[in-house]
């Protein structure tokens, strides 16, 4: 391969490397839609032409089918009237207006056909604008979406979760923590006032008691006066113990 040719290739592939960074298949898809519909009044406008050319040999058609019988009427009358300097005259006429009569018709046989076969080719090129627009828009949202999740990675690669992974644990420690010591305090410093009320429910409930007892026995004669003072006494007596 000689030199020329070489350089050549890396001058088109560098090209075409930069033109494939430069396109927007976005804005490339809007561009060709817009191209698309502007070629839809350009049409409309031939097919018009070649309508009007059709309708323009449908008039003179009919109008030199009147000639000819115009003018096969003005023969038959010359005729009647030993007129043949004017029915020849006619004659020469209609046989004119004969000739452009099937030239005429033959013309607008092929602007019929012509303008069929243009209408056909727009109607066409609007259907296939049509499936092309909804397939670009389908592209272009296509390429929108890639577009979005091409910023997402880029997004993730930038965000590092390990360190924020590690702060929110860290940070999760210390709470649970606070709780628990908060919890401990909370049940040891409960415990505690209950066991003391606790002890002193069941003090004021033994001496009710032996109050009550103390109570039926003598109700009963079982205890003297003197022994019921002295129980109450010794009674007394106690509890001043266990306070001490």
């Amino acid at each position: 391969m000689g030199l020329w040719a070489r350089l050549s290739r890396i001058f088109r592939a560098n090209t075409g490397a930069a033109l494939d960074k430069m396109e927007n298949p976005e804005l490339v898809l809007q561009q060709t839609i817009r191209d698309m519909r502007d070629r839809v009044p350009e049409l409309n406008n031939s097919v018009a032409q070649v309508m009007a050319t059709e309708r323009l040999l449908a008039k003179n058609k009919e109008n030199l089918e009147g000639q000819v019988v115009d003018l096969d009427s003005k023969i038959k009358a010359a005729v009647k009237m030993g007129r043949d300097d004017i029915a020849t005259a006619y004659i020469g006429q209609l046989q004119q207006a004969q000739l452009d009569l099937v030239r005429t018709s033959g013309q607008l046989e092929h602007a019929s056909t012509a303008s069929k076969q243009a209408l056909k080719a727009r109607d066409n090129y609007v259907l296939n604008m049509k499936k092309r627009t909804a397939e670009a828009m389908q592209l272009i949202s296509a390429a929108k979406q890639a577009k979005l999740q091409e910023q997402l990675a880029q997004t993730m690669e930038t965000f590092n979760i390990g360190d924020d992974a590690s702060t929110f644990t860290e940070m999760r420690e210390k709470i649970d923590r606070r709780v628990a010591a908060a919890e401990a305090k909370l049940q040891l410093g409960s415990s505690s006032v209950d066991s003391q009320m606790q002890d002193i429910e069941r003090e004021a409930m033994d001496i009710q008691l032996q109050d009550k007892l103390l109570e039926y026995k003598q109700q009963m004669g079982l205890l003297g006066s003197g022994s019921n003072a002295a129980g109450k006494q010794i009674s007394s007596g106690n509890n001043s113990n266990e306070n001490n």
